[in-house]
């Protein structure tokens, strides 16, 4: 770090608040949906996800940077957060195993952040008023200008993003000479997804957001798989067309966080923007199949309707989450297809619910052994 005297900052609201701050050091703008995250662990996992693309994140914890950095604790190739919000930014790390600082870290990618923010009161001002644009600067832009640069961001809402993180190009993952084999749908895919897949003796394709379902069956699949990922799942309507296809196909396929917002859609029930989104690794759900509480790592700011998923005649709700009754998990009745809301894979995150990679692979087994008959 440069400055002995930090210059100020500020995070300008769409609604026109201001919270004041000083800069980390790193001069620019950037501009986003803010919104927050309760976890007290994992900041590089969380910088990292491809699900927060186009989101500036404030960090709950009060402490950010102090563990440092390390090439194993991302979950994707680059930042993908659009700027931080924090308290107290540490250019100091005490990990022995950190293989840099989280400054270095971000003067890299050009990542802005806005410290000695009053984030109580910011999260607090947020759950009240709702997930709203914003806009971090460090480089003394007037504010009346800022306004103006902010008012031509476009919403959240409609906002097609997975194209933006997926991959462009097929690539590989696991043992080739592992038992099952996995299609994947890069929505915006977490590495730990993947790990978690390979480990349970599947070997992954992972392939573009766009690929069709004629290109995804050539692979020979055991099951398929649509990931996690950023923005609004309506506009997806070509990977909406694609899900409906591997559910005919009667293969087994599963669904985590936006690939579970697909699911719904492709069944014909919608998906509503939340008025703030959940974020944080200790989200309580209650699984309804088994009457047990697990505590998960949640990240999403859509949600399926529940209303008229009950009214469905071939879905039924698996799971809900325990705050505000939205939907956690589902299952269709008639085909080998259920999703989730959140992350079984965490990273960061408690591993309740893990046991889902488990039942993915159990019902590959379980058609695998139907077709030898």
């Amino acid at each position: 770090m440069k400055y002995t005297t930090r210059p100020q900052a500020l995070l300008l609201l769409a609604d026109g608040t201001i919270f004041y701050g000083k800069s980390i050091g790193i001069t620019g703008k950037t501009f986003g949906e803010v919104c927050f995250n309760t976890g007290m662990t994992g900041y590089q996992e969380i910088f990292t996800d491809p699900s927060y693309f186009g989101q500036i994140m404030v960090a709950t914890n009060p402490h950010i940077g102090n563990y440092g950095v390390n090439a194993n604790e991302v979950e994707a190739d680059k930042i993908m957060i659009s700027g931080l919000v924090c308290k107290n930014f540490s250019f100091t790390h005490s990990r022995p195993d950190s293989e840099s600082n989280l400054y270095d870290y971000f003067e890299k990618q050009n990542l802005i952040c806005i410290s000695d923010v009053d984030t109580r009161a910011l999260v607090s001002y947020i759950r009240d008023n709702g997930a709203q644009n914003a806009v971090i600067c460090t480089d003394g832009t007037p504010v009346e200008e800022l306004k103006k640069l902010l008012a031509n961001v476009p919403d959240m809402k409609g906002l097609e993003l997975a194209s933006t993180v997926s991959v462009t190009e097929p690539y590989f993952f696991g043992n080739e000479n592992a038992t099952y084999k996995i299609a994947a749908l890069d929505l915006g895919i977490k590495r730990n997804i993947l790990r978690n897949l390979a480990k349970r003796d599947c070997y992954i394709k992972v392939f573009p957001y766009n690929t069709s379902f004629e290109e995804l069956k050539a692979f020979n699949a055991d099951g398929y798989f649509l990931s996690n990922g950023p923005g609004d799942p309506e506009p997806l309507t070509g990977v909406i067309e694609t899900a409906k296809e591997m559910i005919a196909s009667d293969q087994p396929v599963f669904g985590i966080c936006l690939g579970h917002q697909i699911i719904g859609l492709a069944n014909g029930v919608s998906t509503y923007k939340m008025f703030n989104g959940h974020r944080g690794i200790n989200h309580p759900v209650m699984n309804v199949l088994t009457g047990k509480g697990e505590i998960t790592s949640q990240n999403h700011g859509f949600a399926v309707n529940r209303e008229e998923l009950e009214k469905h005649p071939d879905l039924e709700i698996t799971h809900y989450h325990i705050n505000d009754n939205t939907v956690a998990g589902m299952r269709m009745k008639s085909k080998n297809c259920f999703s989730v809301q959140y992350h079984p894979e965490a990273s960061p995150g408690p591993h309740d619910s893990e046991y889902l990679f488990d039942e993915f692979v159990g019902n590959i087994i379980k058609a695998k052994s139907l077709q030898t008959v």
